[in-house]
């Protein structure tokens, strides 16, 4: 019998490597991954947006003014707001000046007050309100007016606009919470508010809608 020979160990092998995935960004590459696909979608949207056309723009309402009344009477609170600030140029259709008598009685003694301070309530002579000024105005010329302007507004003859003449009261929004005397060519004397003074500005300084009466006291 042939003796079996003795096979010699060769080189121990090497453990095959564990099988791995892909590697894992870690958190700053993920980071930079992501904004770079934001930048590139962003590209593309700006590329193929429509582009739209720009907002017209709106012009704020005008604030209209407040002109409440208080309680009639003397020494009571008859005016709150402003009539209109600064000097207003008209633009609606009057008749010219032009008339006599007591109405320019009137347009005289209110002129004459131009300057004077407009204080609430107040009814002269140092001071008025809008509606003691034009009270005492035709009060000049022998002619008896209400104290407040919603009582004024209904203490003389109704005219058109168009007919409007010197000493004529003009009254304002559809409460008649103001008042001024034409003194003609479009023109009032008026106390505008607490704070301002008497003066003499267009009838059509808060726009010719918020005309609502005229009256002739006499």
């Amino acid at each position: 019998m042939v003796p079996r020979q003795r096979r010699e160990p060769g080189p121990p092998r090497a453990l095959p490597a564990p099988a791995t995935g892909p590697r894992r960004p870690s958190p700053a590459e993920s980071k930079e991954n992501n904004r770079r696909r934001l930048a590139a979608a962003r590209e593309v949207l700006t590329r193929y947006a429509v582009p739209q056309p720009a907002p017209a723009a709106v012009s704020a309402p005008r604030p209209e003014a407040d002109l409440s009344l208080g309680s009639p009477g003397t020494g009571s609170p008859v005016g709150t707001g402003t009539f209109a600030a600064g000097t207003l140029t008209g633009t609606g259709s009057v008749a010219p000046a032009g008339t006599g008598g007591r109405a320019a009685q009137a347009v005289a003694f209110a002129r004459a007050q131009i300057g004077r301070p407009c204080v609430w309530g107040a009814t002269g002579p140092g001071s008025y309100d809008y509606a003691s000024l034009t009270q005492a105005a035709w009060r000049a010329a022998g002619v008896s007016l209400p104290r407040s302007a919603q009582e004024q507004a209904h203490a003389g003859t109704p005219v058109a606009l168009t007919g409007i003449q010197d000493g004529d009261l003009v009254f304002f929004f559809d409460n008649d919470s103001h008042v001024g005397l034409y003194v003609g060519n479009g023109m009032m004397v008026h106390a505008p508010g607490p704070g301002s003074a008497i003066r003499e500005e267009s009838i059509f300084g808060a726009g010719e809608s918020a005309i609502h009466r005229v009256i002739r006291p006499a």
